[in-house]
Order: structure tokens, then C-alpha cells, then sequence
């Protein structure tokens, strides 16, 4: 028994220093070392006075037509997400509806989360969402392209991205590698067409007939969102999103 006890002592040794090794490995890049210099100094204060802690998570939705990217933060002991801070996106690209093909220019529409940190990205810092996933593959179709390589990132220039400028996307980094190394592994990403009300729905899908029995599948999960303010349970299914 004594052996299990010091066995699983160590093994929560070794996962807490993963996490912290996490934030030192990204701050020894002069651009993450710059934004945390210029910015998490601010930002600590405001997630300190909104009793977020030193261990918060963070979720982020983005919605194409309104052209906003949410940051929602929520503490270890709450339950449910308050919204930190808002950005504009600085460009857009395609339309409405989500990413097919490669090539095609479009922003993707779906469910996600940051899979990757680019401390040294062609547009200042880069934070890479799991695009395509099972439902945009399904969606694709064999023997053609999904392409990839979908960023919230900085600069102003976009082909399927979100631009945010390289101020605004040194504050949404630092939150994620904050929120990172406090041990959230999957930091969620949700990209909506839009804000999707019933109200939107109508007005919409009356522009984009095409779209909408795939909008949806997207909308349970901003409704629960909208409720709870906490993550829905979406699951993947056979090409489509489904809410358990």
C-alpha cells in the first residue's frame, strides 16, 4: 500500500512539473518572453480581480459574421465560464459556411481545440486548431483534399484564418499558455457561423439554404453554451456533430 502511495505521489510530481515546464519551454522565445513583458502584467490583474485564480482554464468561441473572437475564462472551482475579453478579427476570409476543399479560402465552422503553440509563426504568434476533424473529413470526401494549417494568429492577412493583429494575439497566447500550463490539455476552440439564435438561423440560412442542415448540428452546442455557460458534451459521429 505504502509502495501504491509514493508511486502515485510521483507520478502527480511528474505531471505537475510537465505543466510548468510547459510555460518555462515557451517563454524561452524572445516573442513569448516580449508578450509576457508587455502584457501578462495587466492581464494577471484582471484575472486576479475577477477571482479566476492561478489555475483558470479557458474556452474560446469565435463567430464569423460578427467578426468577434470571445476569450471565456472560468477558476478550478467554478462550474461554469465568464466572459474575459472580447477582439475583433482585423480580416476575414470566404463566406459564410464551413471549410471543404483545399483551396477554397474558407474560415472552418465547427467544434475544436488549440493543438498547436507557434512561438515562431510567420504572422508573430500562432495558436493552430485540430482542423480538419472528423466531421470536416467526412464532409470532404475521400480522395480529396480537406487542407489544413488553421491559425488564430497575428498580422492582418487571412486565407481561412483568424488575424487578429499582433498585439491582440500576444494577450489571447498568453492566456492559453497560462491556461496550458495549469493543465488544461485540450483548450477548446468553437467557430460559428455566426451567433446562432433562432433568430439568426432565419436570417441566414435564408442566404445560404445549403448550409443549413449542417448549422444544425452546430447549434445545440452554442444553445448549451449560451445556458450553462460551460462547455457541451459534442461528440463526433458519423460526419456530424451530435449533442449527448
Amino acid at each position: 500500500m505504502k509502495l501504491i502511495f509514493l508511486t502515485f505521489l510521483l507520478s502527480i510530481s511528474i505531471m505537475a512539473n510537465a505543466q510548468n515546464n510547459f510555460k518555462a519551454t515557451q517563454i524561452k522565445f524572445e516573442r513569448v518572453e516580449k508578450a509576457y513583458n508587455e502584457k501578462w502584467g495587466t492581464l494577471e490583474k484582471f484575472v486576479k480581480a475577477a477571482d479566476f485564480g492561478n489555475d483558470f482554464s479557458m474556452l474560446i468561441n469565435a463567430y464569423k459574421a460578427e467578426g468577434k473572437l470571445e476569450v471565456w475564462l472560468k477558476s478550478k472551482s467554478a462550474k461554469s465560464y465568464s466572459l474575459f475579453r472580447t477582439y475583433d478579427f482585423c480580416a476575414h476570409s470566404g463566406t459564410l459556411g464551413p471549410k471543404v476543399i483545399e483551396g477554397d479560402g474558407q474560415t472552418p465552422e465547427g467544434f475544436y481545440f488549440i493543438s498547436v503553440f507557434n512561438p515562431m509563426s510567420n504572422f508573430h504568434l500562432s495558436l493552430g486548431v485540430n482542423y480538419p476533424n472528423a466531421v470536416d473529413l467526412a464532409r470532404t470526401g475521400k480522395n480529396r483534399k480537406t487542407g489544413g494549417d488553421i491559425y488564430i494568429h497575428g498580422n492582418c492577412v487571412t486565407v481561412g484564418c483568424i488575424p487578429l493583429t499582433d498585439e491582440k494575439i500576444k494577450e489571447v497566447y498568453v492566456l492559453g499558455v497560462e491556461a496550458r500550463n495549469n493543465g488544461q490539455d485540450k483548450i477548446p476552440v468553437n467557430i460559428y457561423p455566426f451567433k446562432m439564435t433562432n433568430a439568426n438561423m432565419q436570417k441566414y440560412s435564408a442566404q445560404f439554404r445549403a448550409q443549413l442542415s449542417f448549422w444544425k448540428t452546430l447549434q445545440p452546442g452554442y444553445l448549451t453554451f449560451e445556458k450553462h455557460k460551460d462547455m457541451a458534451d459534442v461528440k463526433e459521429v458519423k460526419g456530424k456533430y451530435v449533442l449527448r
